[in-house]
């Protein structure tokens, strides 16, 4: 963030400007997937890999918090962020995931209203802070937003929101046709040990049951949520899975991407798209 001010400063200005007030709406304003991450140690890799794939590449720009990014925009309205740290920063959120291999670490959802669905997550008993944004892109241009973030325990399985402060149509590249196909984002899978907490979660957030899954694929079960467009999923491995290995070696989060195509049905190379990535019809 610019300037002298202090988070504390920052989030006085949020309450004064009204954007951390009390809310009656019963029904969270979750537009769908905003986008997901995926940590690289290096980020020429990931362009050239993600190139490499199929994918039309824009350079996001650095943020402040030593990071820099590239950016995979698709015609929903989501869009895949590549990210590495240009620098070091042990106090980053995802500087611990990083050190471990990176891959598909968060994801994150559009709101229309930050503070209602922030209260409506924090009721259903999942802790969020509010944190300020920024990027420069190559161009020069200063976006801004805000953040709720998830805090452990339940940081990278429950999402962290957004909302912009400078336009979104700023933030996210113009660039939405890709030689592979891809229009969009169908589901991400989250891998859980135990999905009763996130079922918990969303079913109170975005006001629905959620339907049972068994992804014989996987070798897992557990629920599935929609919200917008998107669908999110999250399974229970079993001793066979493949999540089981991301859960021993990372914890509980994002394992598995599913892409919206208008080109061939197929996995991707997971060596290169560091997560494993489906393309379907």
């Amino acid at each position: 963030m610019d300037g002298p001010m202090t988070r504390r400063a920052f989030v006085g200005s949020l309450a004064s400007a009204g954007m951390l007030a009390g809310t009656s709406r019963a029904r969270a304003s979750l537009r769908g997937i905003d986008h997901v991450v995926i940590m690289f140690a290096d980020l020429e890799t990931a362009v050239r890999d993600y190139t490499d794939l199929g994918f039309s590449i824009v350079r996001g720009g650095s943020h402040p918090t030593g990071t820099h990014n590239a950016l995979i925009a698709f015609a929903d309205g989501a869009y895949i962020e590549l990210i590495a740290f240009e620098r070091p920063n042990p106090e980053h959120r995802w500087w611990d995931v990083a050190q471990t291999g990176g891959g598909f670490i968060d994801f994150c959802m559009q709101t229309d209203n930050l503070a209602a669905d922030m209260a409506a997550f924090q009721k259903a008993g999942v802790e969020m802070k509010i944190a300020p944004g920024e990027r420069v892109r190559p161009d020069g241009f200063k976006l801004s937003w805000v953040l709720a973030q998830a805090v452990p325990p339940h940081a990278f399985v429950a999402p962290f929101l957004i909302e912009d402060k400078t336009p979104r149509e700023e933030r996210v590249p113009r660039e939405k046709s890709h030689p592979n196909g891809v229009t969009g984002i169908a589901t991400v899978t989250v891998a859980v040990t135990d999905f009763s907490a996130p079922q918990r979660w969303w079913s109170s957030v975005l006001d629905q049951a959620g339907t049972d899954l068994r992804r014989d694929d996987l070798g897992a079960s557990g629920v599935r949520f929609v919200a917008g467009p998107h669908v999110l999923e999250f399974l229970v491995p079993e001793q066979t899975s493949p999540l089981s290995a991301r859960i021993a070696g990372r914890g509980a989060g994002p394992s598995s991407l599913t892409l919206k195509t208008a080109g061939s049905v197929r996995v991707l190379d997971a060596r290169k798209a560091r997560t494993r990535i489906e393309l379907v019809r």
